[in-house]
């Protein structure tokens, strides 16, 4: 099944005649292929076509919800939606989007990608297992060498005149690779996405892979110290996640966010910026629309350390008085939109260095590459207590691996002692960000 816009201008009326004052339809149809390798041949293979659409009704001041993955129960879902307004608590916020403002022409449509077949996808990752494998021969083994490409068509209509399609498509690579040496094994991940084919460097994927695990081979515990420490670009982007969070307007008016009554104050390291944008070229949380049809943009949340706004969907906006920022996301077909992320990224606001520079700068501390728990922190509070695993630096050079080590403080504290930022900037899915030397942070054995 694809996308139907006849469709779901049909189901909107029915909605509108059935008693609803505003309506909704969301389609998305997505297929894919992806295939994993293993010593050199296919271990698993998938392809994939899904089909699903969602309704939205508000009735009065009540919002009613339904979905389905089958087109011929499309008017039966919108009787369910407007069924169920009859069940929910009446919310003054409920609001669709209207037609304001214009979608973008972005660069997100690849026809290699949309074209790849399962033998391709298999060829992929043969390459991403092969790069491991010839990297060191202490590589002994590869997991989940995988390539997958994807395709997905987006249709929203609804009954304020928005009406919006786009074609996006996704290419990436992952895997695990173990090294073993004197009895001791490490693994070390990897991952690599883009719209288009041709930025994913598959054997790259595959090399990087074998380095980090590589670098932690004869791994030990440290002693306690407090010293500086070197986030890889892969760990602060996992820190953005917290960040997000934070930055969600649903989880401040929730009272769920440490940022909460902080606009305009200083609230990282004036050094850098976080921003959230939705327009970047090729990356995979590029669209030109959110999932509500407003149209995305950049928005600099923290601006040169200073929090300067929250990211919005329809309703946080409208609770707050403002304007969506174009950041209604749904996870699935069976949920509403919430607040999230489009690509989050930690942008340094002066001049950056080599990545050997930066771990000079750090004199002696931890070089950070793995973390455990990280699920674990606090975005109320702030606080977090985290497993680490990385490497000693010692004399501004890196020297022994190291692992079960522990940091702990807040995230703002954290980021506000964030001194330098290598040139080393990478997106990870969503999140993107280079290495950062953070100074003084407490190093448990």
């Amino acid at each position: 099944m694809k996308i139907d816009k006849e469709l779901a201008r049909k189901m909107t009326e029915r909605a509108l005649e059935g008693g609803a004052r505003e309506a909704e339809v969301f389609m998305r149809f997505r297929k894919g292929v992806s295939a994993e390798s293993r010593d050199l041949a296919l271990e698993s293979a998938k392809t994939s076509a899904d089909f699903g659409f969602a309704v939205r009704v508000i009735a009065g001041r009540k919002l009613g919800f339904s979905y389905s993955t089958d087109p011929e129960y499309a008017f039966r879902t919108v009787d369910a939606a407007l069924e169920a307004a009859k069940y929910t608590e009446e919310d003054r916020f409920l609001a669709f989007p209207d037609s304001a403002g214009t979608a973008q022409c972005l660069q997100i449509y690849d026809a290699e990608v949309k074209d790849a077949s399962p033998e391709e996808a298999l060829e992929r990752a043969i390459e991403i297992e092969s790069a491991c494998m010839k990297a060191d021969p202490r590589i002994k083994r590869v997991r989940s060498a995988t390539a997958s490409f994807a395709t997905e068509e987006v249709y929203i209509h609804n009954s304020h005149g928005v009406h919006g399609l786009y074609v996006s498509t996704s290419a990436t690579g992952q895997v695990m690779a173990v090294a073993e040496e004197g009895g001791d094994s490490q693994m070390g991940w990897e991952f690599m996405g883009s719209a288009f084919l041709k930025d994913v460097d598959f054997r790259k994927v595959g090399e990087r892979a074998a380095r980090k695990a590589l670098m932690m081979l004869g791994a030990g515990k440290t002693e306690s110290l407090k010293a500086p420490v070197v986030l890889d670009s892969s760990i602060s982007a996992e820190f953005l996640e917290i960040f997000s969070s934070m930055l969600s307007a649903d989880s401040v008016q929730k009272g769920k966010s440490l940022l909460r009554d902080k606009i305009g104050e200083e609230v990282i390291n004036p050094a850098f910026s976080i921003i959230d944008d939705g327009t970047l070229p090729k990356q995979l949380g590029t669209k030109p629309f959110d999932d509500e049809g407003v149209p995305t943009s950049r928005k600099a949340l923290i601006e040169k350390g200073v929090l300067k706004g929250f990211m919005h969907n329809t309703y946080t906006a409208k609770k707050a008085g403002a304007r969506s920022t174009g950041n209604a996301i749904k996870a699935g077909m069976s949920t509403t939109p919430s607040v999230g992320h489009l690509n989050l990224y930690l942008s340094p606001e002066t001049e950056t260095v080599p990545f050997d520079r930066l771990i000079g700068l750090a004199g002696r501390g931890l070089y950070i590459i793995e973390t455990m728990g990280m699920h674990t922190a606090n975005p109320i509070s702030g606080e977090f207590s985290i497993g680490v695993s990385g490497v000693l630096i010692e004399n501004g050079r890196l020297t022994h691996p190291v692992k079960e080590a522990v940091i702990s403080g807040n995230i703002l504290g954290f980021f506000e002692k964030a001194q330098a930022a290598a040139d080393d900037f990478r997106f990870y899915g969503t999140l993107g960000s280079p290495s950062i030397l953070i100074g003084s942070v407490d190093i448990s054995a």
